[in-house]
């Protein structure tokens, strides 16, 4: 029997064929599908658009590439199949009203040695596990001019953190410092008191927004609330000049205001957003102020105005005295500890009387009515939470964030597009729908909250650019912080 013997240059050709399958296999490259198909659910787009029974649609690269319904899609040779049967998909949502970084939540304390990128991922983080793909906070620490040729030193934690796509974690944006008359910007802990721009006269004005626009903000805050006549407040000549500074850098301003004549006089100076509703304090939106907000949008002066309601804890008041089911929602107990709920919420709602009960929810109501007053006249409602204070429950007040909108007047739809559609659009984020192209963040949910708002916090999973959010791990990580905690307070 002869032996065939291969020339040598065809057994190399085989070494290097064969070995370049084995260098491909061990790169990884055929151990991982190409694409997901997730298929059976209903599916909620986030467009206002009925849901799509039976859905199916296809995530490659960490977006979204086909959506529809199931057998109507052309499936990608080797994808990997997720059945969903029985669940309901909406977009995770979009928080355009944070002021995160400065807690320690297992503490409950707050502090500017706590602003680090560890405890601002730890926030983001929280942010994911409760459904929420990304987030615009305000106010955050970040080096600034003190406006007389000083610097604060504050370092730029912000500014990095905004570059990164973190696993488990909402992409975070910021709106900077803010700008305020001194020591009239956000108050409660001290923490965050001296850190916007103080401002008291137009040149400082002019010059602080010269500084902030290096930051490259989403848009720039400034406070007009004079704390119930207790400080001074930017003037109509302060916020006007910020606003016209801002505007020739094409930088958009958020205010939080709240008399009715300044919500005019800022109507008209052309700033683009409020971070409450723009009337408050007892008064209502009149004719006028309608009027003004018509004129601009038919005049498509800075046409987009939109406002985050921000009414979670006014809604939350209005459940006082007795004891509301959400407090022992497992998704809440999740992230925080049950002395910490009921130090927050417990005891203080169980204290309130029918009559301070009557005055919140009249309160509630009014904001509501003019809120829905400058949407019905064009103005967007988006979502954001003010989360900031130890009280303003990082993640959880997203969820009730739709619940206060829903009581507010939106129907369950309207309040889901409003927090991720309409959202991720002033953000300027790839996110808010579940469409091709767009980033593939979802939430996978137990129930259908088009039937129950309420039902957006039956969380299953949670998908952020395509991959699931582990949120088993993030949840005993926090549990052994709260029990470290509870440990340290016994010593």
């Amino acid at each position: 029997m002869h032996r065939v013997r291969m020339p040598l240059y065809l057994l190399a050709l085989t070494f290097l064929v064969l070995s370049s399958a084995w260098l491909w296999r061990l790169n990884g490259q055929t151990s991982q599908p190409t694409a997901t198909v997730f298929e059976g659910a209903r599916l909620i787009t986030g467009d206002g658009s009925a849901p799509i029974e039976n859905s199916a649609f296809i995530v490659s690269g960490g977006k979204f590439t086909q959506v529809g319904r199931r057998g109507g899609l052309r499936i990608p040779a080797g994808a990997a199949h997720v059945d969903l049967a029985g669940k309901t998909v909406m977009p995770a949502l979009i928080d355009l009203h944070g002021h995160i970084g400065f807690q320690h939540v297992a503490e409950g304390t707050m502090s500017k040695a706590f602003y680090t990128r560890e405890n601002l991922i730890d926030h983001l983080e929280r942010l994911a596990y409760n459904g929420v793909g990304a987030t615009v906070s305000i106010g955050d620490l970040e080096d600034r001019s003190d406006l007389h040729g000083g610097r604060t030193n504050w370092g730029d934690v912000p500014l990095r953190v905004r570059k990164e796509v973190i696993p488990n974690a909402a992409l975070f944006r910021t709106a900077g410092t803010g700008i305020a008359w001194p020591g009239s910007g956000p108050q409660g802990d001290p923490s965050r008191v001296d850190v916007p721009y103080p401002v008291s006269t137009v040149e400082e004005a002019r010059k602080a927004v010269q500084d902030y626009v290096r930051m490259k903000p989403e848009f720039i805050k400034i406070w007009v609330d004079d704390r119930g006549g207790t400080k001074k407040t930017l003037t109509p000549p302060l916020y006007r000049a910020i606003a016209e500074e801002a505007h020739k850098y094409n930088v958009p301003v958020g205010v939080h205001n709240v008399t009715l004549a300044n919500a005019k006089e800022l109507m008209r100076a052309g700033v683009e957003g409020w971070l409450h509703v723009p009337v408050r304090g007892g008064e209502a939106a009149d004719d006028e102020l309608i009027a003004i907000v018509k004129q601009r949008i038919a005049r498509n002066d800075r046409p987009k105005i939109w406002m985050t309601p921000a009414l979670i804890t006014a809604w939350m008041d209005t459940q006082g005295g007795k004891r509301p089911a959400w407090l022992d929602d497992p998704l809440l107990r999740d992230t925080y500890s049950p002395d910490q709920i009921e130090e927050y919420w417990g005891r203080p709602l169980a204290k309130m009387t029918p009559e301070q009960v009557e005055r919140v929810r009249k309160d509630f109501e009014l904001q509501a009515s003019n809120a829905m007053k400058l949407r019905a006249a064009g103005m967007r409602i988006v979502s954001g939470t003010d989360t900031g204070q130890t009280r303003f429950l990082i993640g959880y007040f997203n969820q009730l964030d739709l619940e206060s909108m829903v009581a507010m007047g939106l129907t369950p739809s309207e309040a889901i597009v409003a927090a991720t559609r309409d959202s991720a659009e002033i953000a300027r984020t790839n996110a808010g729908l579940v469409g091709a192209g767009k980033n593939a963040d979802f939430i996978v949910l137990d129930a259908n909250p088009l039937e129950k708002i309420g039902n957006s916090r039956r969380i299953n999973q949670v998908y952020l650019r395509g991959q699931s959010v582990d949120r088993a791990a993030l949840k005993a990580k926090w549990l052994a912080q709260q029990n470290h905690e509870t440990k340290s307070s016994l010593k």
